[in-house]
């Protein structure tokens, strides 16, 4: 199975568990990066020069941060997509950045499906994951993953599957249900105030298009560890986790998928189902 994703820090978030279930259980598991993440804010204030306003180092420090997550969910396989530092992170929408000419949304996109065509060839997944059209919440390098990873898979000749991760709505929820009981949430940390925010703050995606549910089990406490390796991006807290903005997100037990390629038999508790050699 092979993971796109935008930035360092996306896989954890999104999949984290996922990654670290199948690789406990034997599966050849990859993961691919688009981009360094060199657009990200930064947590730690002992580490703000790396950022692009200042030193522009944190692209670098993030492969750091990656190959960290990287060993904690134990995936087999990573490559950065054209190779490391191809493609810059192109920003939020409407920011300069995305003027760069090596930003991921500047690039030619039958030339990073080619790229992503070339990994393909070389690993073979029969299942590949990747974001919806909406790119989870809209990031311009999200969306653009979105679009060379549908158009990949189209031509490819080894992948049987695909599915995009999405944040379910019940889960997200009950989840800030939670975090809203809570008095031990961080404050202070890093300068963050963990905020518990509104329901429809966050991404979600409706319950019943879900089709698959990866319960992460004593996976969870990988996702965890891989969440704490991006520390310039993530603080972590009580079943929770917050980027920069402080915003408190629930961790919940399960990962959802909707598959939209690829045979439906079995695939609400296991992307391999039914698959035979």
């Amino acid at each position: 199975m092979l993971f796109v994703h935008a930035h360092p820090d996306d896989e954890s978030i999104t999949t984290g568990g996922t990654i670290a279930r199948y690789a406990a259980e034997g599966a050849h598991v990859s993961v691919v990066t688009c981009t360094l993440g060199e657009e990200g804010e930064i947590i730690p204030a002992g580490l703000d020069q790396l950022g692009a306003w200042a030193g522009d180092q944190l692209g670098g420090y993030r492969a750091g941060e990656l190959a960290a997550a990287g060993a904690a969910l134990g995936w087999t396989e990573h490559r950065f997509l054209g190779g490391i530092g191809r493609w810059r992170d192109s920003g939020m929408a409407g920011t300069s950045s995305a003027e760069h000419p090596r930003a991921f949304v500047q690039g030619r996109v039958a030339e990073q499906v080619d790229q992503l065509l070339a990994v393909f060839d070389e690993l073979r997944p029969e299942v590949v994951v990747t974001y919806d059209d909406r790119g989870g919440y809209g990031h311009p390098d999200h969306i653009r993953a979105h679009e060379i990873t549908t158009a990949a898979v189209a031509r490819s000749p080894w992948v049987r599957r695909l599915f995009h991760t999405v944040a379910s709505r019940e889960a997200t929820a009950r989840g800030l249900a939670a975090l809203r009981g809570r008095s031990d949430l961080p404050h202070g940390r890093d300068g963050l105030d963990f905020r518990v925010p509104a329901e429809d703050e966050l991404p979600t995606y409706p319950d019943a298009a879900i089709t698959t549910r990866i319960h992460l089990g004593p996976h969870r406490a990988a996702k965890f560890a891989a969440l704490r390796a991006h520390a310039t991006q993530i603080a972590v807290g009580p079943d929770c986790f917050a980027l920069s903005n402080g915003v408190a997100q629930p961790v919940p037990d399960t990962e959802f998928l909707v598959l939209v390629r690829g045979p439906e038999e079995g695939v609400g508790t296991d992307l391999f189902a039914g698959l035979t050699p």
